[in-house]
């Protein structure tokens, strides 16, 4: 603001703060969400960062659509705490909602009125419970174990702990129960032999699908395949649906007419491997018993934004690269016509979240890569020979932290790779770039092999582009060979080449960027987690001398042990190095293989400083991949290495404390390599100690001992900017020698220079501001009345610990002592007041200001008769007073000054 600032900007970031680690990771995000069935309100889970618990918890909101509340809607928060509530369904009636909760181990279902009162316990039971789903009007269903085995029982009574790797005799199934709501009693639905995968029912309740993995380690081995089950629930009967030709069979879901369901299946040309492909949607004909093919009339796939099923057909993303298209298919008898689904400003870059039981409403999750991601309630509409997304309104208003943050400019780039043909990449442009200058790039690589990177939101503890933006590099994130949402002959061009193209891509792309004048490549980093780490490994082992700064976190450096040791080693090593390391063949031994495309048997090559991060539970990239690499680093010791070690940790790291230090970490190497800005943090020091909140207010300036600044001869108080552009408020209160600069006739003891000007009236506080005001050629004033509100909440705050009257009583003063107490302090020969800067600071957007709460109170005009905020050493902060009392030989100012 030009001329003040209120509460709320001293309570909130102000715009173009610069972005910090927990800017990042404490993001909200919305989870499931539901219509009710009349369409008129909405439950969604809020996913929030919770310190106490060092994770993200859920809560249950919902949000009424028929009650307006400025530019969105009335949104209640159904539940609180630091216990997690989850999977929300609304009863028939939209009177109630039924959900689940970490409570009680999660074995208890929960319920609440939506017309008030605390949630209510409707059962529990020996097991945990989840996916909870209305079967039809007094019927629930959800998933759950049957409880203990008599040999698990046995084991648990003799603390046997131990784990049986391979154990299929007591492989353990969880089944679908049938919960009335009306009776309480509870009735199996199915009877299957194997764990539940996913799970689906019909709208009317009368089937359900769900498919089975059939070994305990079908992720390691990829067989034997799932096994897929149609339940008809009205007869108890079961049968099996899907048996071949279907590679990874996911996403069902009925439609809205019950009379089928839809589903992906994966096309690749290694089914046997569960191998990278592309996306096929299909449609399972409960009349006929049979499935058939989607026609998508798109030959790259379904996108990775999914589909949705809606009456009358199906809206389905389209692989696209780094968007998807989407299309609406309407079921015509046997057949489907393709009709572009219209999105407005949201087109290519959304998913549907949920969709109203009519059709007519939908929530999407929309995002840009410059853009946060936005929650919306959308019409949905046919018109005529189009399907419409109208554009609609936010859902709720998430991460407001982040709207006052400066965006990295992005766009889709696109350059020729190692086959000749197009590969794409999001680039986001440093926050203060200049056309015409070289930058600094980190390229962030992403994972999978088969993922992609999309134009949409991707600050995260894992790749965090602002973050290294705001510190004026480039962030290229590239879509390789092997890269899905970009055609499956793309995908699986790879396959038995893995690095052989992905490699030549990247530098490809590094050149583009050079070759446009845009990067410099003497200032080059790379990064990455999981194939992202792997491919950052082979980067700096190829081109030693190339990047300045690597950070891999959970990659892989020997394939060898990682065929044995990573959950899924052998579909994945089977199909990209093309064999097992034993196999033997015409055409080379494959154990030759495994070992030239291993980083480990080279590592005397990289010469780049590296910082490595590993989860210890990690069995995506085996664990101890991390300890090679470092090891082999270590030993070789031609590369500054680090390495973190997060217990307790999968493949993504969840603990927020763990994120935390990953990018802290991450930062600081990166500032230390690739901006050439060595670590100054004093280790031994702790924030907010005495030692370090007197080298902080040594650093501010002083002239021969007194504070302020030199200015045309003459001594000035130091202001510091609310934030940028804004105005700037002193960082102390005016203080005796800057005082008598103006009224020479001020006197005061020699060694007292330091402290707060007192005893000043109005009229002598707006003549200094005045004369200030001609001395400098800008304009200096007392604080207006709103901007005293705003800065006597935070006197308020501090006064406390401050240099007031409870201050010198040593005890918690309370009103009936006051009066006794001042004629004590009335008797003191000597001042009361402080040096300056002995309390504080508080923080007033970007500015630290000293002694608000305490030492003397200060003036602020209102154009008539002025007023006081804040407290002296003579005044009770008394925080149930209406008015508080000063005194007026407590009575100092501090300036504003509108224009530095």
């Amino acid at each position: 603001m030009a001329c003040g600032f209120g509460l709320q900007a001293l309570a909130q970031p102000a715009a173009g703060q610069p972005w910090t680690v927990k800017d990042v990771i404490h993001q909200q995000s919305v989870g499931s969400a539901a219509f009710s069935p009349d369409a008129r309100s909405v439950i969604w889970e809020k996913r929030s960062p919770s310190e106490e618990k060092d994770a993200f918890v859920t809560h249950l909101m919902l949000t009424r659509l028929d009650l307006r509340q400025g530019d969105g809607f009335r949104e209640v928060a159904l539940t609180r705490g630091d216990e997690s509530s989850r999977n929300p369904v609304f009863s028939a009636d939209g009177t109630e909602v039924y959900f689940l909760s970490s409570r009680n181990e999660g074995k208890t279902l929960w319920a609440m009125s939506l017309f008030g009162g605390e949630p209510y316990a409707v059962d529990s039971f020996s097991t945990s419970i989840s996916g909870l789903h209305r079967l039809n009007d007094s019927t629930l269903v959800f998933a759950a174990e049957e409880g203990a085995t008599r040999y698990e029982q046995e084991l648990e009574r003799i603390e046997d702990n131990t784990v049986v790797v391979e154990d299929t005799v007591h492989f353990k199934a969880d089944r679908l129960f049938a919960y009335s709501l009306k009776s309480g009693r509870l009735t199996r639905l199915t009877a299957n032999r194997f764990p539940l995968m996913e799970w689906a029912a019909s709208r009317d309740g009368a089937w359900i699908v769900s498919s089975h993995v059939r070994s305990p380690h079908f992720g390691v081995d990829g067989k034997p395949e799932p096994e897929y089950v149609l339940w008809n629930v009205r007869t108890g009967s079961a049968v099996r649906i899907l048996a071949s030709g279907y590679q990874q069979a996911s996403d069902f879901q009925f439609a809205p007419d019950n009379k089928g369901f839809y589903f992906q299946s994966v096309r690749s040309s290694d089914p046997e491997w569960q191998g990278a492909g592309i996306s096929l949607l299909h449609y399972f004909d409960l009349a006929a018993m049979q499935p058939r093919e989607v026609p998508l009339s798109w030959a790259w796939g379904v996108g990775s934004a999914g589909y949705q099923a809606y009456p009358g057909g199906v809206l389905v993303s389209l692989a696209n690269g780094p968007t998807d298209r989407w299309a609406a298919l309407r079921m015509q008898g046997a057949a489907w016509a393709s009709v572009p689904l219209k999105a407005g400003s949201l087109d290519e870059h959304f998913g549907f979240v949920a969709l109203s039981e009519d059709g007519k409403q939908a929530i999407v999750q929309h995002s840009t890569a410059s853009q946060p991601v936005a929650y919306r309630i959308c019409p949905l509409s046919d018109q005529g020979n189009d399907a419409v997304l109208g554009e609609g309104a936010l859902l709720s208003k998430l991460n407001p932290h982040l709207d006052s943050k400066p965006k990295a400019r992005s766009e889709v780039v696109r350059w020729t790779g190692a086959l000749k043909d197009e590969i794409t990449g999001i680039l986001f442009y440093p926050h203060a770039y200049k056309p015409g200058r070289a930058y600094p790039l980190v390229v962030a690589i992403h994972g999978g092999p088969s993922a992609a990177d999309k134009d949409e939101w991707q600050d995260s503890w894992a790749y965090y582009p602002n973050l290294l933006a705001q510190r004026g590099a480039f962030v290229l994130m590239p879509n390789y060979h092997g890269s899905s949402n970009h055609g499956q002959a793309f995908v699986e061009s790879i396959k038995k080449r893995y690095y052989e193209l992905e490699v030549p891509d990247i530098m490809a792309g590094i050149e583009y960027l050079a070759g446009k004048g845009l990067v410099t490549k003497d200032s080059l980093g790379v990064m990455g987690w999981s194939n992202g780490a792997i491919l950052t490994t082979s980067l700096i082992l190829q081109y030693p001398d190339l990047f300045k700064v690597a950070a891999p976190g959970a990659g892989d450096v020997n394939w060898i042990s990682d065929y044995g040791t990573c959950e899924f080693g052998i579909t994945f090593d089977q199909s990209y190095l093309g064999g097992a390391p034993w196999d033997d063949t015409k055409k080379k031994p494959y154990n030759e293989v495994y070992i030239l495309k291993s980083p480990i048997f080279e590592i005397e090559k990289i010469r780049t400083p590296v910082l490595i991060h590993h989860g210890s539970e990690d069995r995506a990239v085996p664990r101890d991949q991390s300890w090679e690499y470092y090891r082999g680093l270590q030993q070789v010791g031609k590369a500054p290495v680090r390495f973190l070690w997060y217990p307790g940790e999968p493949h993504g790291l969840r603990k927020i404390t763990h994120q935390t230090r990953k990018l802290t970490e991450e930062l600081a190497w990166i500032d230390r390599y690739l901006f050439g800005k060595p670590d100054t943090v004093n280790e031994a020091l702790q924030p907010g100690s005495p030692l370090t909140a007197l080298l902080e207010q040594e650093a501010y300036p002083r002239q021969d001992g007194w504070y302020g600044v030199m200015e045309n001869k003459v001594l000035i108080p130091e202001v510091a900017a609310v934030r940028k552009d804004s105005i700037a408020i002193g960082r102390f209160e005016v203080t005796n020698a800057q005082y008598q600069q103006w009224k020479t006739s001020h006197r005061y003891p020699a060694d007292q220079g330091n402290y707060p000007a007192a005893g000043i009236s109005l009229a002598d506080a707006r003549g200094y501001c005045a004369w200030l005001s001609a001395q400098t050629g800008r304009r200096y004033r007392l604080p207006s009345a709103a901007e005293a509100r705003a800065l006597h909440e935070l006197a308020a705050d501090a006064a406390a610990g401050e240099n007031t009257m409870a201050y010198w009583a040593g005890y918690e003063l309370t009103d009936y002592d006051v009066e006794a107490f001042r004629k004590a302090m009335a008797k003191v020969r000597t001042t009361l007041l402080k040096p300056a800067g002995q309390f504080g600071p508080a923080e007033a957007g970007e500015a630290k200001l000293y002694d608000l709460g305490g030492n003397v109170s200060e003036w602020f005009d209102d154009g008539a008769g002025g007023g006081q905020y804040g407290y002296s050493a003579w005044d009770y902060a008394d925080p149930k007073a209406q008015t508080p009392v000063r005194r007026p030989e407590g009575v100092g100012f501090r300036v504003v000054c509108e224009s530095k």
